[in-house]
């Protein structure tokens, strides 16, 4: 009996026990649940809290960005709406030119490009303009080389000067100096050019050494930017400009070549870190609709007409006759859009 009674005893005891633990288990499961409610309501927060940040922080960018570009189109022309106009300046390193106000070399555009592509076709046309083409300078009573206008104000002053001097909307720039040409070219793995003719030239002053056969030739980067930066005798800078758009001609059909798919991400971390532009991340998804609907024909080049001054051969003088001829020419959809108004 005694012993039947102790066992109910232990009995009551252990299920006391085991009621004890599995409340305690309990408590803690709750604990550490609280705990977990606690942390994760603590990330959701922050995570909103960023969140709302970055949202907010995109939406005053994009606004900005809207009203900067709404300010921008109220001075473009709108014969210019179906085409993407781009000006490409090559900068040389401002050895041997002027100094800005602190004392630094200031750089020149040595190589001026409007780039042109119809939206609807991707048609490209190429205009060059000589960077001692002389042109009034915006906002001022004073006239100069339009290459010297990058050291003055940058690319936007040169923009402006461009659209005054062709009378086209520019609706993007692009600044780049030889040495990220050279390297692009590096990275496509060369280009092919006719050499007219012997090239030998040296100015230690612009570390400037210049030495190529006349020929068919495969040009690496370094190369490439002797060709395009020599300046003959003969013809000056008016045979520079032949020879850039000779050079953008074949870099044109490089790009366009099926291997070079594989280097655009190169191309483009190149592009992004290395070059000055206009164009914001906005912008990037028409400027890739664009160079999608790039045609793969051959595009259409044009010398700003103009001749030597008497005074100094070396200004180029635009013929502002011939010019609006030109435009016209090369833009025939303006005359419609003037027509269906």
């Amino acid at each position: 009996m005694n012993r039947t009674r102790e066992n109910i005893r232990r009995k009551r005891k252990l299920l006391a026990r085991k009621r004890r633990l599995r409340l305690l288990r309990f408590c803690v499961f709750l604990l550490v649940f609280g705990i977990v409610l606690v942390v994760l309501g603590f990330l959701c927060m922050t995570l909103y809290h960023w969140g709302s940040g970055i949202y907010a922080e995109y939406q005053v960018r994009h606004e900005t960005y809207l009203a900067r570009r709404e300010a921008r189109a109220g001075e473009l022309d709108p014969r210019f709406d179906g085409y993407t106009n781009v000006l490409v300046l090559g900068l040389d390193d401002g050895a041997g030119g002027p100094e800005t106000a602190d004392g630094r070399a200031a750089r020149q555009a040595d190589t001026l490009l409007l780039l042109s592509v119809e939206n609807e076709t991707g048609r490209l046309r190429i205009v060059t303009i000589p960077r001692d083409t002389w042109v009034p300078i915006p906002d001022s009573a004073y006239e100069d080389r339009i290459g010297t206008l990058y050291g003055t104000g940058g690319a936007p002053l040169v923009v402006r000067a461009t659209e005054h001097l062709l009378g086209v909307s520019v609706h993007q720039y692009v600044a780049v100096d030889m040495q990220t040409c050279a390297d692009i070219i590096d990275l496509l793995g060369g280009i092919d050019l006719y050499v007219e003719s012997d090239m030998d030239y040296d100015d230690p002053e612009a570390d400037l050494s210049i030495h190529l056969k006349q020929g068919y030739q495969h040009l690496d980067g370094k190369q490439a930017q002797e060709y395009l930066r020599y300046r003959g005798t003969d013809l000056g800078d008016v045979g520079r400009s032949e020879r850039q758009q000779q050079f953008v001609k074949a870099l044109y059909e490089e790009v366009m070549r099926v291997r070079t798919l594989t280097k655009l991400p190169a191309i483009a971390e190149i592009l992004q870190t290395r070059v000055e532009t206009s164009a914001e991340i906005f912008d990037s998804a028409h400027l890739a609709n664009v160079l999608r609907q790039m045609s793969r024909t051959e595009p259409e080049t044009w010398m700003l007409p103009g001749s030597p001054a008497e005074s100094d051969d070396t200004i180029w003088l635009p013929e502002t006759q011939a010019i609006g001829e030109g435009v016209e020419k090369l833009f025939p959809e303006m005359q419609t859009h003037i027509d269906d108004e």
